[in-house]
């Protein structure tokens, strides 16, 4: 029985190869061997969603995704949201200008999962918005200032809104 296999995927938008074991999952893979901490692992049960990562445009807890279910795949992380000349995304724009997180540790996750709805809806409602983000725990505010920033992404994505003192 081999003890690792290969796994093929895209990553933030490079083709990339690891090997890994039939039990790892993409968090540790992410965070151990590609050193891209930006996902944060907070429960390690898929509770919270600090580890939320878009594999083919889906929000999935990382810590409870097999690396070798990813074959083939797009995965997506927080790091890959900024441009190559380091431009931040309009999501990551908004959640620094509105001040939304406290801590930060939830921020990665809470931006993935928005970003994979503004990606399939780009005039969201603040419903739609609570519902994408429900997945997410957030210990340290109220998440109405996450429901704003993402409008306001939303918003600035299509043209309509200033970008933030940040851009």
């Amino acid at each position: 029985m081999r003890k690792t296999e290969t796994v093929n995927f895209t990553l933030n938008g490079n083709p990339v190869t690891a090997e890994v074991r039939p039990n790892e999952v993409l968090s540790e893979l992410l965070r151990e061997r590609f050193e891209l901490t930006g996902t944060k692992v907070a429960c390690d049960e898929g509770t919270c969603g600090s580890c939320t990562v878009l594999v083919d445009g889906r929000p999935v807890y990382s810590c409870l995704t097999l690396a070798l279910d990813c074959k083939g795949k797009k995965v997506e992380t927080i790091e890959g949201l900024s441009s190559k000349q380091g431009a931040l995304h309009p999501l990551q724009e908004q959640f620094v200008s509105s001040n939304s997180s406290q801590c930060g540790f939830c921020t990665p996750g809470m931006i993935m999962a928005a970003k994979s709805l503004l990606d399939h809806e780009v005039d969201p409602s603040k419903e739609e918005v609570r519902v994408a983000l429900s997945g997410n725990i957030c210990r340290c505010t109220d998440y109405s200032r996450y429901v704003d920033a993402v409008l306001l992404a939303a918003k600035q994505m299509r043209g309509e809104g200033k970008r933030s003192r940040n851009a």
